[in-house]
């Protein structure tokens, strides 16, 4: 099942584990959670470049969570890669955008570009306990 804009609320109220930092009511989607850049990048035709996400995000065992490029910026030709976190991941995301559009891309402080979906894991015991734990900026492939 995917959280809605009410439950991800709750979740994040009740102190369930769930957290997203800085939280900002204009990033809350029906069924998503819109994540921001936190610094100006531009994003050159045909390349991966690798941002990272402002926020801080803390998933619980009984969660995961897909990462979608936002509409706005797929029609412009951005795609986006490695879009899963794990439960119990904490940190901020590392994002591989790649611009294959006609045109660089370029991002400004604050740019919703990714979506965060966050789905319920049944049975959820286990935690991601892998090198990218506590990530903080970007993070490259280790």
């Amino acid at each position: 099942m995917i959280l809605s804009s009410d439950e991800i609320r709750k979740r994040l109220a009740a102190g369930s584990g769930l957290v997203i930092r800085p939280y900002s009511d204009a990033c809350q989607q029906p069924a998503s959670y819109d994540l921001r850049v936190e610094e100006a990048v531009t994003l050159p035709h045909g390349r991966c470049t690798l941002i990272h996400s402002q926020e801080w995000v803390e998933i619980p065992a009984d969660l995961a969570a897909t990462l979608r490029c936002r509409s706005s910026f797929a029609r412009r030709g951005v795609l986006v890669g490695g879009g899963f976190v794990d439960p119990g991941f904490r940190g901020q995301l590392t994002l591989s955008l790649s611009s294959l559009g006609g045109e660089e891309i370029r991002l400004t402080p604050g740019d919703r570009v990714v979506q965060m979906i966050l789905h319920e894991v049944a049975g959820g015991l286990r935690r991601y306990d892998g090198r990218y734990q506590d990530s903080k900026g970007v993070v490259p492939a280790r």
